[in-house]
C-alpha cells in the first residue's frame, strides 16, 4: 500500500524495519507463487494503492521473459565470468573482503555475506560502485551477488546488472550519488568525494534480436513421475489435470550458481526449500516424495515418464540440458513473458489485463 510505495526506497540498515515485503526469496523458489503475492497486495490495499509493489512482483517474470528471448546473453555472462575469474583484476579480491576503502561499500559487502540480502536500494548502489567507482567487470560484481543472495536469480541478477551499466536500455545507466546514499540511509552512510558521479554508460556489441519464447509440447497423459526443482516449488498449483503423479522427486544444485560455487547460507536455503517442497508434494499428492542427483536421471528417464514445471534460462537449465523431461509451463509465464520484447513500459501497460486474467481481480 503507501506505506510501501513511500518508504521502499529507504534503507534503514540490518535488522531495521523497513518497507519492504522480505518475500523475495521464498517468491523466487516459488515457495509462493506470484499469484498468490499480487491476489494477497489487490486483496488488501486495491490495484491502485498496490501498483508499486504489483510492478515489483511484475518485474521478475519481465526479467525472465526477456532471457527467455535472449538466451545467449546468460550463456555469455557465464564465459565472461567463468574467463574473469581465472585472472581476477586488480581491486576485485579487495572489493570482495569488503576492503575497497568505501565505508557504505564494504558494510553492504558485510551484510550481504553474513545475511544473504540486501535491500533493494542498496543492491543499485553497489552495483553502481562496483562498475563506475571502483571499475570491476561487471559480470564479476553479478556473480559475487549470485554466490550470496538467498533470493539469486539468473535472469533477475544478470539482468539488473546490466541495466546498472547501461547496457540493458542502450545509453541509460545508474549512478549511485552520495547525496541519495545519504538521503534513503538516513545519514548512516554519506559518501561524499568518494563516488565517481558522472560516468559515462558501458558500451558493449548490440544484442542480438529477440527470439520468441520457445513453446513447449502438451504433457503426456497417464502415469507420471513430477521432478520438482529449486526454480519452483509450489507443486500444489500446477496444472496436472491429465496427469497421474505416482511419485515426486526433487533436484537442486545452488553449486551451480557460479564456478566458485555457493555461500553455506545459500546452499542451505535452497535445499531447505526443495525439503519443504517435496514434504508439501508428498501430502499434497499422497505419493512418496524423495530428493535425486544429477546423476540419477538416466536411470529413472529410463524408467519413469518425467514432468517438471518449466526451469527457466539459468543455470539448473544448463543443468537439465541433456536430458529430455517433459516441462510444463504455468500459465503466468506463459502471458507474461512474450510481452518482454523492449523495455519494462511494454509489459507494464499490460499489468491491469494481467491481474484480471490471471487472477480474476483488476
Amino acid at each position: 500500500g503507501r506505506a510501501y510505495a513511500e518508504g521502499r526506497n529507504f534503507d534503514p540498515g540490518p535488522g531495521k524495519p523497513a518497507h519492504v515485503s522480505a518475500l523475495s526469496p521464498y517468491i523466487r523458489h516459488r515457495l509462493i507463487t506470484e499469484q498468490e503475492v499480487v491476489a494477497a497486495a489487490i486483496a488488501a490495499h486495491g490495484a491502485g494503492m498496490a501498483d508499486k509493489f504489483l510492478q515489483e512482483v511484475f518485474w521478475r517474470s519481465y526479467w525472465k521473459g526477456w532471457l527467455a528471448q535472449r538466451p545467449a546473453v546468460w550463456a555469455e555472462y557465464r564465459a565472461r565470468v567463468a574467463a574473469g575469474l581465472q585472472t581476477p583484476p586488480e581491486g576485485y579480491a579487495a572489493a570482495i573482503a569488503g576492503r575497497s576503502g568505501i565505508a557504505c561499500f564494504d558494510a553492504w559487502v558485510a551484510e550481504l555475506v553474513e545475511t544473504g540480502t540486501l535491500h533493494n536500494h542498496a543492491r543499485m548502489w553497489f552495483a553502481s560502485i562496483w562498475i563506475f567507482t571502483l571499475r570491476l567487470p561487471w559480470f564479476l560484481g553479478a556473480d559475487f551477488f549470485l554466490r550470496h543472495l538467498l533470493d539469486g536469480d539468473a535472469a533477475s541478477n544478470t539482468l539488473s546488472w546490466r541495466w546498472v551499466a547501461g547496457l540493458h536500455t542502450k545509453g541509460k545507466h545508474y549512478v549511485a550519488r552520495a547525496e541519495n546514499i545519504a538521503r534513503y540511509t538516513g545519514g548512516r552512510f554519506a559518501p561524499h568525494g568518494t563516488l565517481h558521479e558522472a560516468p559515462e554508460p558501458l558500451q558493449e556489441a548490440d544484442l542480438p534480436p529477440p527470439r520468441p519464447v520457445p513453446s513447449l509440447p502438451a504433457l503426456p497423459r497417464g502415469p507420471v513421475t513430477l521432478l520438482l526443482h529449486e526454480d519452483d516449488l509450489h507443486p500444489e498449483s500446477l496444472d496436472l489435470a491429465g496427469q497421474a503423479v505416482r511419485r515426486v522427486v526433487g533436484l537442486c544444485c545452488p553449486a551451480a550458481r557460479s564456478p566458485h560455487g555457493a555461500s553455506p547460507m545459500v546452499q542451505r536455503f535452497t535445499e531447505g526449500a526443495l525439503e519443504d517442497g517435496l514434504t508439501r508434494a508428498a501430502r499434497h499428492f499422497g505419493v512418496p516424495a524423495s530428493r535425486v542427483a544429477l546423476q540419477d536421471l538416466p536411470e529413472l528417464l529410463a524408467r519413469d515418464v518425467v514432468v517438471m514445471p518449466e526451469a527457466p534460462v539459468g543455470w539448473l537449465a544448463d543443468r537439465l540440458r541433456p536430458y529430455t523431461v517433459q516441462m510444463h509451463r504455468r500459465a503466468w509465464d506463459a502471458a507474461c513473458w512474450p510481452l518482454a520484447t523492449r523495455g519494462f513500459f511494454a509489459l507494464r501497460q499490460h499489468i491491469p489485463q494481467l491481474c484480471a486474467t490471471l487472477i480474476g481481480q483488476r
